[in-house]
């Protein structure tokens, strides 16, 4: 059983859940009413082969940052840092796993899927972990992309991508969770950034200062408070998402706006943990705004599908 919590460990379990979690959103979105056993079948292998990627992701992850997970206390204690599982033994798993992902996508969901997942994941383990992370302090920015998309990939699991408003809703949907990813990682950073600064990780505190990353979290939460407007904008969903967005993004603009001039150092970490029940509570208001709508109806806002 240890050697099982060790592999468990390999995977950051808390973070692919997050992922999964967001990729069911985006499956149940693209569905109008309850999904029918196709689609339901395609969903479940769905999330087994996202779920799957994002544990292979998240293990070549921890060997390819090693090092730097060796010189900071938040991930010193990492089964590969630790030594309670060897870089070879990581990388067989993560091989697996990525493999076992590829054939349940490719063979019992559908073909676009099995191929956004792979780019997905060599974006966020290679592209990013390998290259970004220790190449520019706006790492989180562009690798960001790799982490916004399993909302795409659920949509995609179950729809194929076949219409052009599959496309728009679902990357829709992914601009939220890429407009998010910066504030919430940056609070983090700025709580670490002596452990970022010892790893010689450019993150954003560390080579432009506390002050501007703190300015820079605002912003970014101003521009996602606009994004979250933007389903209800379209009709992608109704009045009860918009209300529940609108709360959540009030609290967030407070965390951010008095990071600004914070009470304790600990502050950080209280907007990095507002951020995480943000994430998760606005796309609990898509999912309950989707099966809502045809029991109260939508109010008509703006008929973008029938312009042009």
């Amino acid at each position: 059983m240890s050697a099982v919590r060790q592999y468990w460990d390999l995977t950051k379990p808390r973070v692919v859940a997050l992922i999964v979690f967001t990729a069911l959103v985006g499956m149940c979105l693209a569905v109008d009413g309850l999904p029918d056993a196709e689609q339901a079948r395609r969903g479940a292998l769905g999330l087994l082969g996202i779920w799957l990627a994002a544990s292979s992701a998240a293990a070549i992850n921890q060997l390819l940052d090693s090092r730097i997970d060796a010189k900071m206390a938040r991930t010193a204690w990492r089964p590969i840092v630790s030594g309670r599982v060897t870089p070879l033994q990581a990388l067989v798993f993560a091989l697996v796993l990525a493999a076992l992902s590829m054939a349940v996508l490719w063979f019992g969901v559908n073909g676009i899927t099995a191929a956004l997942t792979f780019a997905s994941l060599i974006g966020y383990a290679v592209v990013y972990t390998a290259f970004l992370k220790r190449a520019t302090p706006q790492n989180i920015v562009i690798g960001g992309i790799a982490g916004a998309a399993p909302p795409l990939l659920g949509w995609a699991a179950v729809t194929g991508m076949r219409g052009e408003w599959d496309w728009a809703h679902a990357l829709l949907l992914v601009l939220i969770v890429f407009v998010w990813t910066p504030p919430h990682f940056w609070a983090l950073a700025i709580f670490r950034r002596a452990d970022y600064a010892r790893a010689m990780v450019p993150m954003l505190p560390v080579t432009h200062g506390v002050e501007y990353t703190r300015w820079q979290i605002l912003l970014y939460t101003v521009l996602l408070t606009a994004v979250t407007v933007l389903p209800r904008l379209v009709e992608m969903s109704g009045d009860f998402y918009l209300i529940g967005a609108l709360v959540l993004d009030a609290g967030f603009l407070w965390y951010a706006w008095k990071l600004l001039d914070p009470p304790d150092e600990f502050f950080a970490m209280r907007v990095f943990n507002y951020s995480i029940v943000y994430l998760m509570a606005l796309f609990g208001f898509l999912l309950l705004d989707h099966w809502l709508l045809p029991v109260l109806g939508p109010a008509p806002l703006l008929p973008l599908r029938a312009v042009g």
